[in-house]
């Protein structure tokens, strides 16, 4: 466990930090060793809105318990800083700058020298405006720093026996709307309920992508049978038509992250 060692030592450095806490695989796994290496001098910070499922935040409070870390929940509006709404190329950039001011806001009032972020090297590979932002603001990534790819904190955090190991990967709802759509709250709620329901007939990794009126739904191609027999491609259908989507699809492609940024290339 080298590279967790490193991390520790790294964190340990810090002194003392607040970590941007989503409860999901990377987070959780920097939270952990931010424990182990600082203790008591470290706070967990979680950002709630309609960008974040209700589901994922009480996944973040439980853990925070069981590992005796102070965690502070903020609550923040995304959809109200300028140029959000619209869902521009840079979406991610503007609200990260926003969210992460907050954070080093939170973090100061609480005694914490630095706020670090779960970004992990498979991360340098695409499309990541949010990056640029976090580097602005001096928000530490201690998992880039210490060369951690993805299936290594997968990994790393089963021999920790960490409940995330094997947690699918997540990223904000917004990340489902086609550039230069309109993001609403009644759309982002389409989008939760759409997922929650896939998770709830089994699926492991998945994404409802939103264009307009129309569902793009991806899954595992290994899944795919799974999605096309009945009763489960009927549930899917009717209920995500009941959500408000005109059509619903699937992608033959299957799931990848950062599909939004194909049109980019």
């Amino acid at each position: 466990m080298s590279k967790y060692d490193d991390l520790k030592r790294y964190l340990s450095e810090l002194g003392s930090v607040a970590v941007a806490f989503s409860g999901g695989v990377d987070s959780t796994f920097l939270l952990k060793a931010a424990r182990e290496a600082l203790g008591e001098r470290v706070i967990a910070l979680t950002a709630t809105s309609c960008f974040f499922p209700e589901r994922e935040l009480e996944e973040a409070r439980a853990f925070c318990r069981e590992l005796g870390v102070r965690h502070i929940v903020i609550h923040s509006d995304e959809l109200k800083i300028e140029g959000i709404a619209e869902n521009p190329k840079n979406r991610c950039y503007l609200c990260k700058k926003e969210l992460f001011s907050g954070f080093l806001r939170a973090a100061a009032e609480n005694g914490a020298a630095f706020v670090a972020e779960g970004s992990n090297m498979d991360d340098n590979g695409d499309y990541r405006p949010g990056l640029q932002a976090i580097a602005e603001l001096g928000i530490k990534s201690p998992l880039r720093e210490c060369g951690l790819w993805k299936q290594e904190i997968r990994d790393l955090s089963r021999e920790l026996g960490l409940p995330t190991w094997k947690k699918q990967s997540f990223a904000c709802l917004a990340s489902r709307f086609v550039y230069g759509e309109t993001i609403t709250e009644e759309k982002l709620g389409m989008v939760e309920k759409a997922e929650q329901l896939l998770l709830d007939l089994g699926f492991t990794q998945y994404r409802v992508r939103i264009h307009g009126k129309m569902a793009r739904i991806e899954i595992l191609p290994e899944e795919f049978p799974h999605l096309m027999n009945d009763p489960v491609r009927t549930e899917v259908a009717d209920t995500l038509k009941k959500l408000g989507f005109t059509y619903v699809s699937m992608d033959l492609t299957g799931y990848r992250t950062g599909s939004m940024n194909e049109v980019l290339k």
